[in-house]
């Protein structure tokens, strides 16, 4: 047996091929006239950047997710981009530069040098997303969403049944963390260290923690509650009631947050909102709320997104913002979508006379819609070539002096 595996692909490196390609294909173009119905314009951003670009605003914290490559042209530094957010705001905010909302969507590969999941995450995944910037408003947090929440009952249900029973929403805003550790008055590191701990629901550590420094009985009870906020509505009241008092400064926040689940409510009633203020994920560059969307049984999120103020200010124009991101592979592999094609499309096999009439009727049929496959006379392999291996129902047969398509399991026209 050989040893030489070069058909092998890198671990977390994928492929589609015909069918999966094509089902990849149709969602894609379906997503993005989802987005294009709401107003989001289309960019595509390069798939590598000099290093200098990828490594600001956001982008810094993917530098260990990035692979890097060294221009020979120039010299510089590149990367292969590892998410592609940062490159949407770059062009907002340093190409398009406008002063009004502005939609932009988004669909292309990006590469990473680590899997982001415990559970196989791709490392290659497609990713597609939806960002708004200039306005920073609760009405901007709604509309994306919103829009998330279509997106991924797209995938789900068919276009007419707008149902969201299964969908799970959870909800968080990192300016509640950001508030409490400004009112304990906490430093750099110790707010990195509560943020992890935080993250993962690790109550020991935090009592640990607690108990090696010197709180006050108040910042002990603030500290103590805040990873137990989690879970229905009512955590908003439970939160003012157990921190609003002594961290004055959340007070709108909560309010805000209220708001928005009262606006979701109205839109999708039966969809199910999980609240949860430890939600710290990406802390370090959002700046409000944040979400992630879920189905049971599903072991990672399926969409992610949230508020990320002041992102184009590295390129000269600080724009508020808030926007998703999903893996295309991922959605795909919860849809029934196949390739779009019309209700009366056909895969016809069509002969391999050379014909000036016959060319006529396949460019024709072609330009219909139909999937004409020519029959290839010459060659050692044509008795594998039947209409049933390559999926065609339907054939062009000649009568007279006319070609017309008729069903490959019946004599009578079509």
């Amino acid at each position: 047996m050989s040893d030489n595996h070069y058909w092998l692909l890198p671990e977390g490196i994928s492929e589609a091929l015909p069918g999966a390609a094509a089902k990849l294909e149709a969602l894609r173009r379906q997503l993005l006239d989802l987005y294009r119905s709401w107003g989001y314009q289309l960019v595509m951003p390069p798939l590598v950047e000099f290093m200098e670009s990828l490594a600001t605003g956001t982008g810094k914290q993917l530098d260990i997710q990035t692979f890097k490559l060294t221009d020979q042209a120039s010299g510089r530094l590149m990367g292969v981009r590892a998410d592609i957010t940062p490159q949407v705001a770059r062009i907002d905010a340093h190409r398009m530069r406008v002063e009004h909302p502005n939609r932009l969507c988004y669909m292309g590969p990006v590469l990473r040098t680590r899997s982001n999941h415990s559970t196989g995450g791709s490392r290659s995944p497609l990713q597609i997303g939806a960002e708004l910037f200039g306005h920073a408003g609760l009405d901007s947090d709604v509309e994306v969403i919103s829009l998330a929440i279509e997106t991924l009952q797209h995938c789900l249900f068919d276009a007419n049944r707008k149902q969201t029973d299964t969908i799970i929403l959870d909800l968080g805003h990192v300016g509640i963390f950001t508030e409490v550790t400004k009112a304990l008055g906490l430093d750099s590191a110790d707010q990195a260290y509560l943020s992890d701990m935080l993250q993962r629901k690790s109550i020991p550590d935090i009592e640990a923690w607690i108990s090696e420094k010197s709180f006050t009985a108040e910042q002990i009870a603030i500290l103590q509650v805040l990873p137990e906020l989690n879970g229905s509505i009512d955590v908003i009241t439970q939160a003012e009631e157990s921190l609003g008092v002594q961290v004055t400064q959340i007070q709108p926040i909560l309010r805000n947050i209220r708001a928005l689940v009262e606006r979701l409510q109205g839109v999708f009633p039966n969809l199910t909102i999980n609240l949860d203020f430890g939600e710290l994920r990406g802390y370090a560059y959002h700046t409000g709320i944040v979400f992630q969307l879920y189905l049971p049984g599903v072991q990672r999120e399926l969409i992610r997104g949230g508020r990320y103020d002041g992102i184009g200010e590295a390129f000269g124009h600080a724009r508020p913002a808030t926007g998703f991101s999903a893996d295309l592979r991922l959605l795909s592999s919860l849809s029934n979508t196949s390739e779009t094609r019309a209700n009366d499309t056909k895969r016809i096999m069509a002969p391999a006379e050379a014909d000036t009439a016959l060319d006529s009727v396949i460019r024709e049929l072609r330009t219909q819609g139909h999937v004409v496959i020519r029959h290839l006379q010459q060659g050692s392999d044509t008795g594998n070539s039947t209409p049933e291996v390559l999926g065609c129902t339907f054939q062009l047969v000649k009568r007279g002096n006319n070609w017309l398509v008729k069903a490959l399991a019946s004599d009578d026209q079509d």
